[in-house]
């Protein structure tokens, strides 16, 4: 991967895929900022079509396949979010596929992917588990793979939530992003970076499932076990050899860990003061921004909502 070229070609996948997605709104937070004395404003990607950030990676992976490739169909591996992205874009492009999700996938997140029209089948229990199995189930059936961040066309697609917030937000002084395999907070940071080199890019991760933040910090990506967590969409293992793991020792500035209980009560406070929906690895963003909300008073916070596909018995156990 050319990462010189990653800012033009986050910016080429923008306007590429634009009709197929939706401009999200930056709302400010007037219960978040006179809370922790900073200006904080929600990128509300829970508001995106299929209901997370997921979308834009998917439709730039596809748009950029050749005909032949389309024809091949293709093969995804999902905790639900990418999965249900990957199944709206091919039904919406014309392609067809199989989505691997593991067997314990929210059932929120499983109805979102047969609603868009995937072909699902259930493998393994953690999602590297799953990906790999994906990856390979695609080389023996000469299809494509559509990797959920391990992908630089992927990260790009992501990556048009910083080009909407430098438009949306001249000056960010900071963003919260939730990280998983670490595709959106690559994406965003890389481009943030190249229009405000000083703005702080802060990783939140729960403390049942710290992988980059224990990889970046060993130097390597470790192959460490996750245990039960409400950010279902960040937990579990990352790819050997993931591109993210660079960028995000490269340009992420604070690695922060929640619990549990953090997550359950920054999420709680959302719906209370926003009355929208979010799923558990938004409500790590927030844990995470509130964890260090005292080193930015005064600054122009953004927290990505990243999602808000939550089942029902999840609500229940948050509220």
């Amino acid at each position: 991967m050319n990462r010189a070229r990653l800012p033009a070609d986050i910016v080429l996948a923008a306007n590429r895929i634009g009709p197929n997605i939706r401009e999200t709104p930056l709302d400010y937070s007037p219960y978040l900022s006179g809370l922790t004395g900073a200006n904080v404003h929600l990128k509300l990607e829970n508001l995106q079509y299929t209901g997370s950030f997921k979308l834009r990676g998917a439709f730039n992976k596809l748009l950029l396949l050749s005909p032949e490739q389309r024809r091949a169909g293709c093969v995804a591996a999902s905790s639900g979010n990418h999965g249900a992205a990957v199944a709206f874009a091919m039904k919406k492009l014309g392609v067809t596929g199989v989505i691997f999700v593991p067997e314990k996938t929210s059932q929120a997140k499983i109805d979102a992917i047969k609603q868009a029209g995937g072909d699902i089948r259930f493998f393994g229990t953690d999602g590297l588990d799953t990906e790999t199995h994906a990856r390979e189930y695609a080389v023996k059936n000469n299809m494509v793979y559509l990797s959920p961040y391990n992908d630089a066309d992927v990260v790009a697609g992501q990556g048009t939530i910083a080009v909407e917030l430098a438009k949306q937000l001249p000056k960010v002084d900071a963003v919260f992003v939730a990280v998983g395999g670490g595709g959106l907070i690559s994406g965003i940071g890389v481009f943030l970076k190249s229009v405000n080199p000083s703005v702080e890019v802060v990783s939140c991760q729960p403390t049942a499932s710290p992988v980059m933040t224990e990889s970046v910090k060993a130097g390597e990506i470790l192959d460490l076990p996750s245990d039960a967590t409400l950010s279902d969409g960040t937990a579990g293992g990352i790819e050997p050899g993931a591109i993210t793991f660079e960028i995000c020792r490269d340009v992420v500035s604070r690695y922060v860990l929640v619990s549990e209980e953090q997550i359950a009560h920054a999420m709680r406070e959302f719906i209370d003061s926003h009355h929208m929906l979010l799923e558990g690895a938004a409500g790590v963003a927030i844990a995470g921004f509130l964890d260090v909300a005292d080193k930015y008073k005064g600054n122009n916070v953004v927290i990505v909502i990243c999602g808000g596909n939550i089942s029902r018995e999840t609500l229940k156990k948050v509220i």
